[in-house]
């Protein structure tokens, strides 16, 4: 028996499993460090994992587009309220009920109201933010309209809002 061969996309999978052991520590440091510079959302020429966008449906045509969204990490605070309130009703931290990666897809979407979410994939994080990609579609596009498989999104607004993607699907308890 030979040496098992792999394609580039179980290559890149495999890296990407352990991202801090298998590209360097300095190199995700570096890496990481470009990522705080950059605005809250920022679209990006090429996906950073395309093993994993093609996974979720990523195609490299007219009509897809890739964006990086920065959430911050850990729960919610309330501002402090004002007098007039009993200690047992003074909670100040809460959790929104849906996941980080959810919140990026609706930020993303939001930025971009001509476009629909498909879906999104890890790209890093830190102690203060996680970074996603997130996968539009511009579902007034001719070309997006003329392909069968995802011309379904071209019919309703609004998917990472209503929790349709897959992030959104796994905090509605549907996965």
């Amino acid at each position: 028996m030979g040496k098992a061969k792999y394609g580039l996309s179980k290559i890149l999978e495999k890296l990407w499993k352990q991202p801090k052991e298998n590209f360097g520590k300095e190199k995700w440091r570096a890496w990481l460090m470009q990522l705080r510079t950059e605005p809250l959302i920022i679209r990006v020429e090429h996906p950073t994992r395309l093993d994993r966008a093609r996974n979720l449906g990523f195609k490299a045509k007219q009509g897809y587009l890739v964006v990086r969204s920065r959430v911050k990490k850990g729960g919610r605070k309330r501002p402090a309220p004002g007098h007039g309130r009993r200690q047992a009703h003074y909670g100040r931290f809460f959790t929104t009920g849906s996941s980080l990666q959810a919140q990026a897809e609706r930020h993303a979407s939001r930025k971009y109201p001509n476009c629909e979410v498909l879906n999104s994939y890890w790209v890093g994080e830190d102690g203060k933010y996680k970074w996603y990609e997130v996968i539009l579609i511009d579902r007034d596009h001719p070309v997006i309209k003329a392909d069968k498989k995802i011309a379904f999104i071209s019919e309703r607004r609004g998917r990472a809002e209503r929790g349709l993607t897959s992030a959104g699907k796994k905090h509605r308890a549907l996965k």
